[in-house]
């Protein structure tokens, strides 16, 4: 064991700790998998990533670095916030990307995308592994689990790009934050739920912040039903299907985190057949970790 650097970042906000926290070890070099796993549990955060050199076959692609993420029990092939926060430590510690104003990060998925818009970060959605309307038995459950009426589920789809997250639309951002989900019944079931803050019906219709949407994210956890503070997977994947669908505008803010006393804020552009998903960055937290 010895000291590596190590950064505690907050992801998708500006103001520390109203955002989703992240564990970075700035160098995961010789670490085994059952090494990081057990840091990661140890942190007791939603996850912990370790940044390594990229592969020769990464770097030969433009890869700039490598990262593992881990959640509590596994390793995640990709996941928003992390992305998000890795980057930042990175350019934090000094990283000069390939390319100015762009960095390639190699993950699990592959090599994915990012650019810098002034002080945010923003990484290019990947592919759904799946999409289309859900089973109408999982909407059902859904609805039954989330306490409302199978009717006040305006929409829903597949959001799954990795995370395996099902997405639901109700009808307004006060539904959304009045949700009180059983476990018992949603079970092992990722639920994603969106709510318009502006005018119901109206695409592009914002409250007086400018924030289009609410969003809630519901998993399985250690201790049954847990709630994300602010996802950038699932929000990737929402973005994908509300604005493929015409639900959404090309370009909008969502807010998460508020029931649990956060102010997320995640920032979706489209850009051709690309779609961007950002937001701030700080660092709480640096120093050494012995590991």
């Amino acid at each position: 064991m010895h000291q590596r650097p190590f950064q505690q970042v907050d992801v998708f906000t500006a103001t520390p700790y109203r955002g989703n926290p992240l564990a970075v070890v700035q160098d995961g070099s010789g670490l085994s998998t059952e090494a990081m796993q057990d840091f990661t549990n140890w942190t007791n955060l939603s996850e912990a990533t370790f940044l390594l050199p990229p592969t020769p076959e990464g770097r030969a692609a433009g890869a700039d670095y490598r990262v593992r993420i881990f959640c509590p029990g596994r390793e995640l092939p990709f996941a928003g916030h992390p992305t998000l926060g890795s980057c930042h430590a990175w350019l934090q510690a000094g990283g000069r990307p390939q390319v100015a104003g762009q960095v390639v990060q190699e993950c699990g998925v592959g090599l994915v995308t990012l650019r810098q818009d002034g002080e945010r970060l923003a990484f290019a959605a990947p592919p759904l592994i799946q999409s289309g309307p859900l089973a109408e038995d999982d909407v059902a459950l859904i609805a039954r689990g989330l306490g409302v009426a199978h009717s006040d589920i305006l929409h829903h789809a597949w959001c799954d790009n990795g995370p395996n997250w099902r997405g639901v639309m109700l009808r307004s951002s006060e539904q959304v934050l009045a949700l009180k989900p059983d476990a018992s019944i949603l079970g092992q079931l990722d639920v994603g739920v969106v709510g318009p803050r502006g005018k119901v019906g109206v695409i592009g219709s914002t409250d007086a912040e400018g924030i289009a949407f609410e969003v809630r994210a519901f998993f399985p956890g250690n201790n049954g039903l847990a709630e994300d503070p602010v996802t950038g997977s699932l929000n990737a994947a929402l973005a994908q299907w509300l604005i493929g669908a015409g639900l959404a505008p090309a370009q909008y803010v969502a807010a998460q985190g508020t029931c649990l006393g956060r102010a997320g804020r995640v920032y979706v552009q489209q850009d051709g057949d690309t779609i961007w998903v950002g937001g701030s960055s700080v660092t709480c937290m640096a120093g050494e970790v012995l590991l």
